[in-house]
């Protein structure tokens, strides 16, 4: 007697899985009998057709998830705008500089790099680092010449 059919119609009728439909080994000609949704609903009231319990753990008891350093995600939006902005502001002041020949090449990637790093908190810090490696003291010189050729017209 193969019963798969009625097994799956009795699935889809009851709303559980084929595993969990379990029939009654005396009553499988009446079973074997049942056509429509309506008869299978009829012998599970009556207790010919059984639903097995569900095996495994319950959804209740869920394993604890682990909430290590690894797996904590923290927001960063904020510190990531400010990053953007300082860089951004860097680059652009850097480039600046290199159009107006006031830097060299080399120094320019250099610091570009150091930016990239976040060596430089803002633009101050960026001149400041400027003026001690001596790059600034060539920039401040070439704003007084200008200034005295001003004056001089």
């Amino acid at each position: 007697m193969n019963l798969r059919n009625k097994k799956e119609l009795a699935a889809k009728t009851l709303g559980v899985g084929k595993n969990r439909i379990k029939f009654n080994p005396e009553s499988l000609s009446e079973i074997k009998e049942a056509i429509t949704k309506e008869d299978i609903r009829s012998l599970h009231s009556e207790g010919l057709i059984i639903i097995k319990p569900i095996k495994g753990r319950k959804r209740i008891k869920r394993r604890k998830i682990k909430r290590g350093p690894g797996k904590i995600k923290i927001k960063v939006k904020k510190r990531k705008e400010n990053y953007v902005k300082v860089t951004r502001k860097l680059r652009r002041y850097i480039k600046d500089l290199r159009l107006k020949g006031k830097i060299d090449k080399e120094n320019y990637l250099d610091i570009r790099k150091k930016i990239k790093m976040k060596y430089f908190k803002s633009k101050s810090s960026l001149k400041e680092y400027l003026d001690n490696v001596g790059i600034g003291n060539k920039i401040e010189n070439k704003k007084q010449t200008k200034t005295k050729r001003r004056k001089q017209k």
